[in-house]
């Protein structure tokens, strides 16, 4: 296997059989057939810019050849559903999936394989090239910048002494602006999504607005809502608005409904509106409840989402439903008693179930004392509970003390970054 760097490649001459026919102006990939073989190269030529396809090349060596007269190869006719390497990805924000950061393009290395003997496969007789990796380093740079400036050995000894920082190209997600481009050069951002929500909010702020939005446009939904959740105030609101309606919706009743009321709290009024009318239902309801709330109060820091059982219930109760529960795992780390008015009666910290018998009563292994907060309480004196009785979950309770909500040692960390 050998290697090329693009900017040697580009402006490289042309040889068709007769001669020289021309310089390469462009390399392309076709991504929604191959998202790293060079499918063609446009060439600059007297009659115009044409496309060489790159099954048309026999060798890279002291320039391009080819099999095929220049006049065979089509006129450019502008390049739908081609990622042209220096235009798209030179000098380009690209996303390091494996680094988990964001990186600017200097050059891209290529990877040249030398045709197959025939006797091993008949249909390769001719060099593939395939996008290798992208040079993210000072190497890249000084080779673009010094190249056709200073002498091929001068700038080959150069080189030699910076050292190469490269990224893999399966490490790397392009980020695509336009949505039509997008769609059609099958851009997505798999390798991003498989990332934790805080690492992917941290790349996501490091990204221009329109950089941004292009990125939460193609998330999955609950993998969008996880990671805005993540995200500083300020980007979150800038980011959901500015996406559309329907798709700030989908990705807002994925979230925890403290969160996304929290989230909901900071836009305007109309655009609150816009957002909660395409919402499902239930997770509607549960926002605009939260909404009624001041956010710098017990009842504006809760999520509705939480697990409660009858006051009689036993242990198989709740493992029973704690397989049916699809809420938050952070929520679960408690199972809350209630009466039949609702009235919050026991607390039972997950772990006392793993020893207990099936048939035990849960009203056996609660918590004492039981603490809780008054819907109303100043968020201040809820971390000073969590902080006093080194609390994972805070049940949140109405004037009758019906069990409303819960408060989660994530939501005060969180209550806790917005203060500093």
């Amino acid at each position: 296997m050998t290697t090329l760097a693009l900017s040697e490649l580009l402006g490289a001459t042309v040889y068709d059989p007769s001669g020289a026919s021309g310089r390469v102006r462009e390399v392309t990939l076709a991504p929604q057939e191959d998202r790293s073989r060079i499918s063609s190269l446009i060439v600059k030529t007297k009659s115009g810019n044409r496309i060489l396809p790159f099954s048309a090349v026999s060798a890279i060596n002291g320039g391009v050849r080819t099999t095929t007269a220049a006049a065979e190869w089509p006129a450019v006719h502008g390049t739908e559903g081609l990622f042209l390497l220096e235009r798209d990805l030179l000098d380009q924000q690209v996303i390091d999936i494996n680094g988990r950061k964001v990186v600017r393009v200097n050059d891209v290395d290529l990877q040249v394989d030398a045709p197959k003997d025939k006797d091993k496969d008949a249909d390769r007789t001719h060099p593939v090239l395939r996008v290798h990796s992208v040079d993210v380093g000072a190497r890249g740079a000084v080779r673009r910048l010094l190249r056709g400036v200073a002498p091929k050995t001068a700038l080959q000894a150069l080189l030699g002494r910076i050292p190469p920082r490269s990224i893999p190209w399966n490490f790397i997600d392009v980020i695509e602006t336009d949505p039509a481009r997008r769609v059609k050069l099958k851009i997505s951002y798999d390798g991003l999504a498989r990332l934790h929500p805080a690492d992917i909010a941290d790349i996501v702020e490091d990204l221009a607005p329109d950089e941004r939005q292009a990125v939460f446009q193609t998330l999955d939904e609950e993998v969008a809502a996880e990671a805005l959740e993540e995200v500083e105030p300020k980007v979150q609101k800038a980011i959901v608005e500015s996406l559309d309606s329907g798709r700030a919706a989908d990705i807002v009743e994925e979230m925890d409904p403290d969160a996304a009321a929290d989230l909901l709290g900071d836009l305007t009024e109309e655009r609150t509106e816009q957002i909660l009318v395409q919402m499902e239902p239930e997770a509607q309801q549960d926002v605009v409840e939260l909404l009624e709330h001041r956010e710098e109060t017990a009842a504006g820091r809760m999520t509705t989402e939480f697990l409660a059982l009858p006051r009689a219930a036993t242990v198989q109760n709740a493992i029973d439903s704690l397989r049916e529960f699809e809420g938050g795992v952070e929520v679960v780390s408690t199972i809350y008693l209630v009466d039949s008015h609702g009235t919050l009666v026991g607390a039972v910290p997950l772990a006392r179930l793993v020893l207990a018998q099936t048939s035990t009563p849960m009203l056996s292994l609660t918590q004492e004392p039981l603490v809780l907060a008054h819907e109303g309480v100043a968020e201040n004196e809820v971390a000073e509970l969590f902080d006093k009785y080194n609390l994972q979950t805070l049940p949140v309770v109405n004037q009758q003390n019906r069990l409303t909500g819960v408060i989660t040692s994530d939501d005060v960390i969180s209550m806790l970054r917005a203060k500093l």
